[in-house]
């Protein structure tokens, strides 16, 4: 599915990836999937293993291939692993970043909106 807009509020987010915007989400399958890949018993495993900021490229490609079938889009991690994302390293890390902080949310942020 490409095109369309991110709607933060449902913890989507947009992404240029093989020149084509697309939207990506962690929905509870997505989550159920990477709790299954990962092997931890729940989401605040997942939550402790990526709060760790160390992400292997296979970690990467799980997270942003879970996103794009979340979001809609039909691709396997090796097709995902296939694409190509503009600024490299850095661009698959800043996508993988916000959907995570779309999913889980920015450490904080809850306790500086509500003093």
């Amino acid at each position: 599915m490409a095109g369309g807009h991110a709607n933060r509020r449902r913890g989507e987010v947009e992404a240029v990836i093989d020149g084509d915007r697309r939207i990506l989400c962690l929905t509870l399958g997505a989550l159920a999937e990477l709790e299954t890949a990962f092997s931890v018993s729940d989401l605040n495993g997942l939550a402790d293993r990526f709060s760790s900021g160390r992400l292997k490229a296979a970690d990467m490609i799980r997270l942003i291939g879970a996103g794009l079938r979340g979001g809609g889009n039909l691709l396997s991690d090796d097709e995902v692993a296939a694409m190509s994302i503009e600024g490299g390293i850095l661009g698959y890390a800043r996508i993988v970043g916000d959907l995570l902080a779309a999913t889980f949310g920015a450490p904080g942020k809850e306790a500086a909106a509500n003093p």
